[in-house]
C-alpha cells in the first residue's frame, strides 16, 4: 500500500488462528504512546480485542513508555478504545458471541500519518491443524530448495 509503514506484526496469529476476515481500524492514543509507537516499541503478540457495550476495545498490548515523557506517559498496559464503523461493530458482536471468533490484531501500521491496526475476526486452530500447516510450509521449502538446485 502507498503511504504505509508496518511498526509492528503479530507473526504468531496466523499459526495460532485461522483468520477469516480482517478489518482496518483507528485507534484511541494518549500522546506519548504515538511517539513511542513511531519508534516500533510495541508488542502486540498477547494482544486481543473485545466488544463490551457496542465499543471495542484492545486489550493486552504492551506500548512502552516514551523515554523523553515524564508525567504524561501513561499505563503500557491500559486498554485503548478501537475506532470502527457502527455497521461493522454489530457484525463483530454476532460473530464474537454467537460463533465464537476471536479479534486479533496482526498489524500496526502507519497510514497518511495516523496509526491504525489491522484486526482479523480469527478462528483457534487445533493443534493437528498446526501440524499441517506446518507440513505443508516445510514441503514447500524442500520443493523450492529442489528447483533453485541447492538442497
Amino acid at each position: 500500500m502507498v503511504g504505509t509503514k508496518t511498526l509492528a506484526s503479530n507473526k504468531r496469529a496466523r499459526h495460532e488462528y485461522s483468520i477469516e476476515e480482517t478489518y482496518e481500524c483507528g485507534i484511541e492514543l494518549k500522546g506519548t504512546e504515538v511517539k513511542s509507537i513511531r519508534q516500533g516499541k510495541l508488542n502486540l503478540s498477547d494482544g486481543y480485542a473485545s466488544v463490551d457495550n457496542s465499543e471495542v476495545f484492545l486489550k493486552q498490548v504492551h506500548i512502552s513508555p516514551y523515554e523523553q515523557g515524564n508525567i504524561f506517559n501513561v499505563d503500557p498496559l491500559r486498554t485503548r478504545k478501537l475506532l470502527l464503523h457502527k455497521h461493522e461493530i454489530r457484525k463483530l458482536i454476532g460473530l464474537t458471541t454467537v460463533k465464537g471468533y476471536s479479534l486479533i490484531p496482526l498489524s500496526v501500521y502507519l497510514k497518511n500519518g495516523k496509526v491504525k491496526v489491522q484486526l482479523a475476526l480469527a478462528k483457534g486452530k487445533k493443534l493437528y491443524d498446526k501440524r499441517q500447516d506446518l507440513a505443508k510450509k516445510d514441503a514447500q521449502r524442500h520443493v523450492e530448495r529442489e528447483l533453485r538446485g541447492k538442497y
